[in-house]
């Protein structure tokens, strides 16, 4: 599957580092008064991202510990769970987790950070079965998604 495009966005320059990969929380308060705050705040919240280039443009921040760093990021894929009959490279899915077992130790692939409810995602790879049987009797499959 084909890379995504590249977006210049800024983070904080403890954070600035290719290949370091973050969730986009959204603008916070602090952000209201900043004159490069649309340069920060120019993803779209919940969704993951990966750093591929760092860039030499630096600003003050009032959120961020020594400024904020200019950077390049692609949506990254998300490592997930999902059942699997719905396991088949290129498919359109909608990740629905009717599970709310927070101490099981695959929920945070059933539940992984990144993910925007409601949204369709496209299966890019299946890695393999998972290696815990489901409460719920389910048979997973560990794939790679990314936005459709």
């Amino acid at each position: 599957m084909a890379e995504s495009k590249t977006k210049v966005t800024l983070v904080g320059t403890v954070l600035a580092k290719q290949g370091n990969e973050f969730v986009y929380e959204g603008e916070v308060a602090d952000c209201e008064a900043c004159k490069v705050k649309k340069a920060c705040n120019n993803l779209q919240k919940g969704r993951r991202y990966r750093i591929v280039t760092v860039r030499t443009t630096h600003h003050d921040c009032e959120v961020h510990l020594n400024g904020a760093t200019a950077v390049e990021v692609t949506e990254a894929p998300i490592t997930a769970l999902i059942n699997a009959e719905m396991a088949i490279v290129n498919s359109k899915i909608r990740l629905e987790s009717s599970c709310n077992r927070a101490d099981c130790r695959s929920y945070p692939l059933c539940r992984p950070d990144g993910i925007v409810e409601g949204e369709k995602y496209v299966v890019s790879e299946v890695l393999g079965n998972a290696s815990d049987i489901c409460d719920k009797g389910r048979a997973l499959k560990l794939v790679e998604i990314r936005p459709a």
